[in-house]
């Protein structure tokens, strides 16, 4: 598809003012000594390193340009702007993520974690928005290494290993999305109050975490799909219950079979950049007793019958990280995972990261990139496909893999080196009547390993639509390029 001229200048603008930006931070920053590699770190006990508190902050910067979903309005007015002001793609910029983190060793038992920031924050979030707390936990090591129970606001999830993933050593541009599987429904990003256990047994790392989800009215997508016109009102989708919500029961499990990883913190590491030789094979679960809920549409007493859903999800991944020559610094990444989802009959989650857009037309736009698709005019499904959204998460099955290959140290001399990547997601949904691929390509600039780096990424993803028959089918596909940059200590 050919972009308007127009719109390749301002991403080229976009482009070369983020690179600007970047080589007037990371000169600065190769400054820093290596104490900083591990945030700032304090001991309590001048003879043991084992006790000690510590601060840690990560900030994300995005600059993109993205091709937007058809039907894709833009407007000071959020979702109920007055009038359609339609525009076939975005450039902006936003803060993805930016978070600190202060933890701590307070004796051989008892440890803290606490982590604060925000995410997505761009020209369409309301202004001065507020952060929050991500994390509050507190644990005490009953049996040390073998034993460790916990409790408070916490991320210590299944199925995945990127159920809880730590963002400053993420490889790819953005983790997969879909191994969060109740992102702001059920939780706080992922997080929510409860108890947990961790240990290590052997070479077998566990979690295990019993939790009360948030009442899923606070949430920001209730209702991912719930038919209210169009095609969709024939159909029966399940969506998360109103109900009082039943607790949730989530574990996963690692064999390591070289190098141990850490489990003090609930996130788990993304890429070790070649510092580590990883070996881990992973299964976990998640289940949560009448989670959804589905309008069958069969009259009970004159109004229609409403059946609760258990969601019960199951997934296996391997994940391969390693030095190919530890003198020259060069590495290989690998993950991979199969994921089997249950949240009830063709439940379908649409959603875009750090969405550029804001709100969709109530009627058909005329946009260069809806010239030559089945559009019938919006549905419940096209309301919420503005954008970059795009059907990642559903009822069904997953194949996801990612693979990375990192240069040798100091490729550019003291100005870093380079790591290549890409990673895909393939889904059979339920809801969909074609399977989903969604793919991105991508490089980072290492400059000072994961602590100041630059990154440029390829997003290429599916848009869905209905035909006259009410299939939700692929129509076409768009790209978006973003261009990061991060700095963590």
């Amino acid at each position: 598809m050919k972009k308007p001229k127009t719109m390749k200048l301002k991403l080229q603008l976009v482009l070369s003012t983020a690179i600007a930006v970047t080589f007037m931070g990371q000169s600065a920053f190769a400054q820093f000594g290596d104490k900083m590699k591990k945030g700032l770190q304090f001991y309590l006990d001048s003879k043991d390193s084992s006790h000690f508190v510590k601060l840690e902050a990560t900030t994300q910067l995005w600059a993109r340009y993205n091709q937007n979903n058809p039907l894709t309005q833009v407007g000071a007015g959020g979702a109920g702007v007055v009038g359609n002001y339609g525009q076939s793609a975005t450039s902006d910029v936003s803060v993805r993520r930016a978070r600190m983190v202060f933890s701590g060793q307070l004796t051989d038992r008892i440890a803290f974690f606490t982590q604060f920031g925000e995410n997505s924050m761009n020209y369409t979030s309301a202004r001065k928005a507020n952060a929050f707390f991500h994390d509050i936990t507190i644990d005490y090591a009953v049996i040390k290494r073998y034993f460790s129970i916990g409790m408070g606001l916490n991320g210590w999830n299944g199925p995945s290993r990127f159920s809880n993933i730590s963002v400053a050593s993420i490889m790819v541009l953005d983790p997969p999305g879909f191994q969060e599987v109740t992102n702001d429904t059920y939780d706080q990003f992922v997080r929510r109050y409860g108890i947990y256990a961790k240990g290590k047994i052997g070479k077998l790392d566990y979690r295990l975490s019993a939790g009360k989800p948030f009442t899923s009215q606070t949430g920001s997508a209730i209702n991912p799909l719930n038919p209210s016109g169009g095609n969709t009102a024939t159909t029966s989708y399940s969506t998360f219950s109103t109900m009082p919500p039943q607790l949730v029961y989530q574990g996963y499990f690692m064999y390591q079979f070289l190098d141990e990883e850490s489990n003090f913190a609930p996130s788990t590491k993304g890429t070790y950049l070649g510092k580590k030789t990883v070996f881990n094979i992973g299964a976990g679960f998640y289940y949560q007793h009448n989670a959804m809920m589905l309008n069958t549409q069969t009259k009970v007493g004159g109004v229609n019958d409403t059946l609760q859903q258990d969601i019960f999800h199951f997934a296996v991944d391997v994940f391969y990280d390693a030095p190919l020559n530890k003198d020259k610094g060069n590495a290989i990444s690998f993950y991979a995972s199969y994921s089997n989802y249950n949240y009830g009959k063709n439940f379908i989650r649409i959603q875009g990261a750090d969405n550029p857009a804001n709100a969709v037309s109530t009627s058909t736009l005329t946009l260069p990139n809806t010239a030559n698709l089945p559009v019938k005019g919006p549905t419940a499904y096209d309301k919420q496909n503005y954008g970059n959204a795009v059907p990642y998460l559903g009822t069904g099955n997953i194949l996801y893999a990612q693979l990375g290959y990192k240069f040798k140290d100091e490729l550019f001399g003291s100005q870093g080196t380079l790591q290549v990547f890409g990673n895909c997601q393939y889904a059979v949904y339920n809801a969909l009547s074609d399977p989903m691929l969604l793919w991105d390509a991508g490089v980072n600039w290492l400059i000072k390993g994961h602590n100041s780096k630059v990154t440029l990424d390829y997003q290429n993803r599916p848009y869905f639509t209905e035909n006259s028959v009410g299939q939700l089918k692929q129509a076409n596909r768009y790209g978006q390029f973003i261009l990061q940059y991060q700095i963590a200590f």
